[in-house]
Parts: C-alpha cells; structure tokens; sequence
C-alpha cells in the first residue's frame, strides 16, 4: 500500500537533509583551514630559524659573488659655454673609491683563500694608499663583528675624485685574466663629476660655481641651475637562477647654456682693468662691455675677483696673518662679499654719466633746442643750499656740446630745472633707473630715486647731475645703450641660447624691446654731444687716434661728502654715430694720492677700446681727428 506523505512534511525532510550537507562542508573547510595555519605556521618558524641560524652566511655567500650594489649613476651637469663656444664650465668624470668591509670580510673562508691582505695591498700600491692605514680600518670593522657591535661597514670611502687616469689602472688589473685579481673583494668606484672652470678666475663673477650636489652659487650657474642640472640613473645588479642580471636606467645630461660673452673680449678687459688693479688698487672696480642693439652682455668683470676651481681661497686677498685672526662668521662674510657682483648689485651715485639721461628729457619735450645757452657762473644758490659746479670759476656761456664735454654742473641744473620734477622722474624711470633691469643674473639691485612729489628742488637740480640717487653698473649701461641706439631700451642678458647634449636649440633668448623711451632725432643729437665730449671735452684721454668714439665723463662724490672719496667713471661707444659696443668703467675709491677727476677711468677705456675695436672688425675712420694725449694703463696710473 502506498504511505502518503503531506507537502509539509516534504519539505522538513529537504531542509533537513541540507542543514546536514552544509554542516559537513563547514566542517571539511575548517579542517582544510585548520592544516594550512599549521603549515603556514610551520613554515614561518623554519624561516625565522634558518634566518636567525644561517641568514649571515648566506647573505655574505650571495655579497661575495657580487660585483657592484645598486647606485646611482650621476648626471652630467651641462656646460657653459661663451658666443664662439669656448668652454666657461664643465664637468669632468671623477671616481670615488669605495671600500665594502662586509663584503671583504665575507672574503675570510680559508686560511687558503683570504682576500683581505691581497685586496689591502693591491689599493696601497694603485692609490698610493699607505697599507697601515687601510689595515688600521679593516682591523676596526674586524673588531666591530668580533664584539657584535654591528656587521661591518659597507661603504667606507677611501679616496675621493679620482681622475680616469688614476682608476683605470686598477679597474684593468681587477677585470683581467691573473691570478691575484681574483683575490680582490669589496672594491668598487663610484662616479661622480667634478666641476672645473678652465679659465679659473676669468669672469667668475658672470660665471658663478657650484657647491655639493650640483647647487649653482651666483652667476649664470645659479640663474640657469635648473636647466643646467638633469636627472640621475640608477644601476641594479641582481640574481636570478644562479646568474647576475643588471639594469641600468641611463641619467638626464644637464643642458648646455651658451653664454653672450666673448672669451677674448672678456681678456682684453681683464688684461687692462685687472692688471690696474692688481698693480695701483681701488675699494671696487668693474667694467661693463654691450651691444647697444640688442643688449648682450659682451664681458663684464668686476675687481677684486676669485678664483672658480677654488672660491672660497681668501689668501690672495687677506695676509695670513689677517685670516687667523678672523673668525668663521668674519670669514664667510668676506667670501659673501667677495662673490658678489659689483656689476648688478652695489649701488652708488652715478654722477655726471647720468647727465645724458637730464640732456634726453630735455630734448625730447622740447625744453631746450640748438640755440640754448646756459651760463655758469662756479656755482648756484638753491635756498639754504650751494650746489658748486666742478669747476669753480666757473664755465661762462655754455651751448649743449660745451655742457656735456665740460660736464657742466651748473647748465645741468638749469636743464633739470626746465624739465621739471615730474618729467624728469619720468624720463629716470623710462631708462630703467631705480629698477631691475631683469637681467639674467641672481642677486640683482633696484636702486632708489626720489619720487617726484617730494623731490625739492635742490634734489633735482643733484639729480640733474647725477648726484642724490642711486643705481647699479647694469643700469647705466642699459640706459645709455637706449640714448646712443636710437631709443630703444632693451633687456640686458648673458645667455643667449639653451642647447640639449646632442647641440639642439632648446631655447632662445632673444632681444626684447622693453619700450622706446626717446625719439631717434633726440638720440642722434646726443650722440653729437658725446663724440664732442671726447674729440675736445673733459673726454679727450678716452679716445683712439682714428676712430670716432662717443662718452661721458662721470666723478660722483660718496656720502659722506667731507671724506672726500669717489667714484670715477667713464662710459662711451663706438663708432660715435653708429655705435656697436658699449664700455662703462667704474673705479670705486681709486688708491691714489691724487684721483680727483675721471682721467683713471678714461685711460684704462682708451686701452679697452684700442684693443677691443680691431677684434671687433671695427676699423679707423681717416677722416676723424682726435687727440689722445698718453693713455696706457701706466700714463693713467701717474
């Protein structure tokens, strides 16, 4: 007969019979679990013994066959190079030699086989190394695992910036075929580069150096740093199946900046102004050379300078008798002093170089014309105040020549005075007075000048001349190159292009109009006065027999007035009409007896220019007359 089971009863049955499947998987899986936490558990417990046990054997078996540890292969920082491509900066491949002790002393299997005094002697004889003292620290990493004080050292260095000449040798003799090679163990080189200037103290305040880690300190290896630095490799030796495999990721060469500076510009002013310097002295002396078209820094030196290879020598300048009794801080304050460029960052009175900055607002509003005349008389009464002229009986009837070659305080103040304060302000400012120019160098000042609406007269009419504010060396270069080249002021720079290693144009600096400040009609008429200036003015000694040249005097007296020190100018171009280079020299508190107009600074430009013009394919124009009286350095120097 057949049992009837109901629905209900069915399904109890189901679910009976799959609570039991699922309470039997359960208990497979936590049995499963159970025996891997034991192997694993096991495992972890023969690891950490045989670590504890035999990891150091093991280590210096796998240390022992090893040639090289992953380093860091560094980059080349790029070079700096001058217009032509004469090497400035570079950077040459040097080697530090590495001492692994770990790894020599893993070296210690037999009596048979022990590396350590082979290795020991083969680096005393390769790196004039006296054996004591490499025996002296193996024998203190010997005793630094004896007494479990720690394994022994990995990098010992043992000599640092070895030249190819010096490393090859060793390298050869370690990875050839004889017998004591193989007994060498734990040496190893790391490359590096070491920055070198061949031209040691040439430019060097243009140039700047670096310190560790490829910082650029001042100059254009400061400015131009990151493009100059690249990115460095990595080498990586490891094992897999019993052989060594190495990867190499190849460094970034920095980039190479080519400089505006002309080499041979750049000894013709350090041959004349340096050798003054060096032989009569001065507080600071310096000399600008431009192009007025385009504002190219041609060469620019500044006095006392240092030495690149070597910047922080101070035994040319101080006795050593001097230097012991300075202290550190005394010590880095004069080399901060040292390393800073006159050029961009003193600031000083321009004096009667500046007048041509008066003469250009003049003109261009019209204030004055060809029929001006102004009288001068030793002297003017401004108030309270005397302003004298430079010569004190006075000039008499000056026309515009006549008060720009006589360097005529007195028609200078007249010619402020018809400017006016707020367009004379203008005019200072238009030429980039009192303000960074944005030259391409570090540590660059601005300058002050008066503003217009608390300028009393008696500051402008000092102003008209020069006097009572304040400016740098690249300022007045690049605002005279603006009243000589027609108006245009342009951007002083010392690079003109970035190149890749492989000589590709990165970047280009190019010329940059800042503005026009004066009309081209203006510019021609000062550039008659100049070239007066020099054929019958106070000029004459700045001259060349044959060429036309152009310039202005300048004396600036320091503050106090009373102490009676100065600072001794002369800026000109070439040729006078259709100038194509620029020189401004400065000689700040000349060490003379008798200094007291601008005749050092003229000589040591004649001697510039007679040098300068030739290289520069400028030739004698035969119908210029000048008289040049004696203008070499020693003529300037009596």
């Amino acid at each position: 007969m057949r049992k009837i089971v109901s629905g209900g009863d069915e399904r109890k049955s189901n679910l009976k019979q799959k609570r039991q499947v699922a309470t039997f998987n359960r208990k497979k899986l936590l049995i499963a679990f159970g025996v891997i936490v034991c192997l694993l558990t096991a495992l972890s417990i023969r690891l950490i013994y045989i670590t504890r046990a035999y990891g150091d054997t093991y280590s210096r078996t796998v240390l022992d066959q090893q040639d090289s540890n992953s380093t860091v292969i560094p980059f080349k920082r790029g070079d700096i190079l001058d217009r032509n491509g004469a090497v400035l900066a570079t950077s040459e491949k040097v080697y530090n030699l590495i001492l692994d002790a770990y790894v020599l002393l893993s070296s210690r299997v037999s009596e048979d086989y022990d590396c350590v005094e082979p290795t020991i002697k083969a680096l005393s004889k390769y790196f004039d190394i006296p054996e004591e003292d490499i025996r002296e620290r193996v024998n203190a990493e010997i005793a630094k695992e004896e007494t479990s004080a720690g394994s022994a050292s990995r990098y010992i260095i043992l000599k640092k910036r070895l030249p190819y000449d010096k490393y090859n040798p060793f390298y050869e003799f370690t990875h050839g075929d004889s017998d004591e090679a193989k007994y060498i163990r734990g040496v190893w080189f790391e490359e590096d580069y070491l920055r070198k200037y061949p031209y040691n103290t040439m430019a060097s305040d243009l140039i700047g150096f670096t310190n560790a880690g490829n910082v650029g300190a001042y100059g254009i290896e400061e400015y131009y740093n990151e493009e100059l630095n690249g990115t460095n490799g990595r080498g990586y030796s490891y094992f897999d199946q019993g052989t060594v495999e190495n990867r190499t990721i190849s460094p970034i060469n920095g980039y190479t900046a080519v400089s505006t500076i002309d080499l041979n510009i750049q000894r013709i002013v350090e041959k004349h102004m340096g050798g003054w310097y060096e032989k009569v002295g001065a507080l600071n002396a310096a000399v600008i050379v431009m192009d007025p078209n385009n504002g190219e820094i041609l060469a620019m030196a500044s006095y006392p300078n240092y030495d690149l290879n070597d910047p922080r020598d101070l035994s040319k300048i101080y006795t050593e008798e001097e230097l012991d009794k300075m202290s550190d801080a005394q010590q880095v304050d004069a080399m901060a002093s040292l390393w800073k460029n006159f050029c961009i960052s003193d600031l000083f009175e321009p004096g009667s170089t500046m007048k041509v900055v008066t003469l250009a607002a003049a003109l261009d509003e019209a204030d004055i014309d060809e029929e001006s005349v102004f009288h001068c008389d030793g002297g003017l009464q401004i108030g309270e105040y005397y302003v004298a002229c430079s010569y004190k009986y006075g000039h008499g009837a000056q026309d515009i020549n006549q008060a720009v070659g006589n360097s005529c305080n007195d028609a200078f103040m007249e010619i402020a005075f018809k400017v006016g304060a707020a367009n004379f302000s203008k005019y200072q400012k238009a030429f980039g007075l009192g303000a960074r120019t944005g030259i391409d160098l570090p540590g660059e000042e601005a300058g002050l000048l008066y503003d217009p609406d608390s300028m009393i007269p008696v500051d402008l009419a000092t102003n008209g001349f020069g006097q009572n504010y304040n400016v740098t060396m690249v300022q007045v270069a690049a605002a005279f190159s603006a009243a000589v080249n027609g108006g245009n002021y342009y951007t002083p720079h010392v690079v003109k292009e970035i190149r890749s290693e492989s000589g590709n144009v990165v970047r280009s600096v190019n010329k940059e109009l800042v503005r026009t400040v004066i009309s081209e009609k203006t510019s021609n008429r000062i550039k008659e006065s100049l070239l007066y200036t020099v054929e019958s003015g106070l000029g004459k000694t700045a001259g060349v027999k044959g060429y036309s040249i152009g310039g202005k005097t300048g004396t600036a007296e320091k503050l106090p007035r009373s102490a009676n020190k100065k600072l001794l100018s002369f800026i000109g171009c070439a040729p006078a009409m259709d100038p194509e280079v620029v020189v401004y020299v400065v000689v700040d508190e000349a060490k003379l007896k008798d200094y007291g107009d601008s005749s050092v600074a003229c000589g040591i430009t004649s001697d510039i220019f007679r040098e300068l013009l030739p290289y520069m394919q400028i030739y004698p124009e035969a119908e210029t007359e000048v008289y040049v009286e004696q203008t070499d350095t020693e003529a300037a120097q009596e």
